[in-house]
């Protein structure tokens, strides 16, 4: 892999910040059906945020009944009132993940997985392929039928969201980190919902050694199937950007070609994190921000984009306006972990990446 121990440090924790940060960032918007490109930046014009440098603002004193509608969560998650991270699923996998990885190690089956989610992780903080997943589990069913009975979501950005942890201890090994994310995610989804897990998980793996974030996205492509719909749409997400088109024609393009997908399908998801690690152009302000600015998914979204560019600029280059406010904890679902800091999650993880490398 060739890094040093202490850069592997700040390159992980890196990728925890930033997955806690570009988290923070988007959850008060999470509701793609409602929180369109365009309603998120007028909010952004209305409240003086653009160009968007910090977490979002409250909304305006004067705003109108129903014209901005955040999630209800958004007074612990706007700036200024930020007191260490909001729970939420996109957070509470990583760290089930990594219990994943030291109560079992890295050979660990799709059910250990189910009975980690049945011990770990309470049903009512579980959505859409994992709700379903996890009911099929505590009714008696195993994997992969488990992803398959009843389960309209298969494809949704569940497992995605669930991936990073095997990339982080993945250093430099895309192709080990896709196999590690594919175990767990076939206990949840199917095609394109898995393939978006792999892809996630090489992604921030290749991300240790790429030189920026598009030998990343085209090293991570090399690991899932090259003719699926999200390949594709990757591919075609890069090649606007290199045609030189603007990140929001790109979007444009990308929705007129994905719309008719529901907002919290992997594939359109998918493109708007593309979309932002290639226009954020190797600054994490601007990664995560024009991608919780793309939509659908804006806290997943963010997350991810937030993990990846941690990983490849590292801890050291993300602004402290992201990390002084988080306070260096966590709040998680998980039993066991609300309150963790994420410095000490990150030295665990760094733990497990230096036994694999």
């Amino acid at each position: 892999m060739g890094l040093h121990h202490s850069e592997l440090t700040d390159r992980i924790l890196g990728g925890w910040q930033g997955r806690v940060a570009g988290n923070m960032l988007g959850k008060p918007v999470e509701r793609g059906g409602y929180w369109t490109r365009e309603r998120i930046d007028r909010y952004l014009r209305r409240t003086g945020a653009l160009p968007l440098t910090d977490y979002l603002p409250a909304p305006p004193p004067d705003a109108q009944p129903g014209e901005f509608e955040l999630r209800p969560e958004w007074p612990q998650c706007v700036r200024g009132r930020i007191n260490g991270s909001c729970r939420d699923d996109d957070v509470d996998y990583a760290i089930l993940g990594l219990h994943l990885l030291e109560a079992h190690g890295f050979s660990f089956t799709t059910e250990q997985v189910g009975e980690m989610w049945l011990r770990r992780l309470p049903y009512l903080q579980t959505f859409t392929a994992e709700r379903a997943a996890y009911r099929n589990l505590a009714n008696g069913l195993k994997p992969p039928r488990t992803a398959t009975y009843d389960n309209p979501y298969q494809e949704w950005i569940g497992a995605l969201i669930r991936a990073d942890v095997f990339g982080w201890t993945s250093p430099g090994d895309p192709h080990r980190a896709a196999r590690l994310a594919r175990r767990d995610a076939v206990l949840s989804h199917q095609g394109s919902g898995v393939h978006g897990a792999m892809w996630a998980a090489a992604l921030i793996a290749a991300a240790f050694t790429a030189d920026g974030p598009r030998q990343a996205i085209d090293a991570a492509l090399e690991h899932i199937p090259a003719g699926g719909r999200l390949a594709r749409t990757v591919r075609h997400t890069t090649a606007l950007h290199e045609s030189g088109t603007d990140w929001s024609g790109t979007l444009d393009e990308l929705e007129s070609r994905t719309g008719s997908l529901h907002w919290i399908h992997t594939v359109p998801n998918a493109a708007v994190i593309t979309a932002g690690l290639l226009y954020g152009a190797g600054d994490f302000t601007r990664t995560i921000a024009l991608t919780v600015r793309g939509g659908l998914d804006t806290d997943s979204n963010g997350a991810t984009a937030g993990s990846v560019a941690g990983v490849l600029y590292g801890a050291r280059a993300i602004p402290a306006v992201w990390t002084d406010p988080l306070h260096d904890r966590v709040r998680s679902a998980v039993f066991g972990f609300d309150g963790a800091r994420i410095s000490e999650l990150a030295a665990r993880t760094v733990r497990l990446a230096s036994m694999s490398s």
